[in-house]
């Protein structure tokens, strides 16, 4: 009986020392070796954490832009591994465009978006999960004509913003006897030529009457 309660003292002073001199626990912490935070329990974790971003592809693409083709751009179409139907197509007057196995396709008033996306389907008997992309190589189609009393007549090159006053100007200005408020616009609405006015004089002004307005592909600027 003795010998066992001597042992058990013992035991009793081992574990009191031992606990005496143990190193003090360590904080937890929420940073890993590397640096980087952890997310502490219980706290929302978005689903994209730890993920790196993705930038779009084409950030300078005609086509997020709203870029539309027309006639005369010069398209480079390229489809995946089959350099048969790849390189550059021009489009025609009639707005179409040829291609292998595809055939004739009107493409006027598409975007390279969606130019893609219908060569995809034209190509999916021939070429198995066929991917495409398009892009405009030479914008040819977005073009006015400017003749009359303007220091250089000829054919400028618009972008989705230009406006007469601003052809004008690239036109060299006005020369001495020009009608300044008789200046229009000749453009072909759904067939029809149309004429559009333009007040040079009251748009220098500030006057109502002398509202301008954007150029559409095509237009003809006409200063008497």
């Amino acid at each position: 009986m003795f010998k066992g309660t001597q042992s058990a003292n013992l035991l009793g002073m081992v574990l009191t020392l031992a606990l005496a001199f143990a190193p003090p626990a360590k904080a937890q912490s929420n940073s890993s070796p590397s640096g980087e935070k952890k997310p502490v329990a219980g706290s929302a974790v978005p689903p994209d954490a730890g993920k790196p971003s993705v930038r779009p592809k084409g950030g300078d693409d005609p086509a997020l832009a709203g870029y539309t083709i027309g006639e005369q751009d010069v398209l480079d179409i390229d489809v995946w591994q089959e350099k048969e139907l790849s390189g550059p197509a021009v489009v025609r007057p009639d707005g179409k465009i040829t291609m292998s196995l595809v055939g004739e396709i009107y493409v006027v008033g598409m975007t390279p978006v969606q130019l893609q996306t219908e060569l995809m389907k034209k190509l999916e008997p021939f070429v198995t999960v066929p991917q495409v992309s398009v892009s405009v190589k030479e914008i040819n189609s977005r073009k006015v004509y400017v003749l009359g009393q303007v220091a250089h007549e000829g054919v400028f090159h618009i972008n989705s913003t230009t406006t007469v006053s601003q052809i004008l100007v690239q036109a060299g200005g006005l020369r001495e006897y020009a009608k300044r408020s008789k200046v229009y616009v000749l453009r072909n609405l759904g067939g029809k030529q149309v004429r559009l006015p333009f007040n040079y004089n009251s748009f220098i002004k500030g006057q109502k009457n002398g509202q301008d307005f954007v150029l559409s592909p095509g237009d003809t600027v006409v200063v008497p």
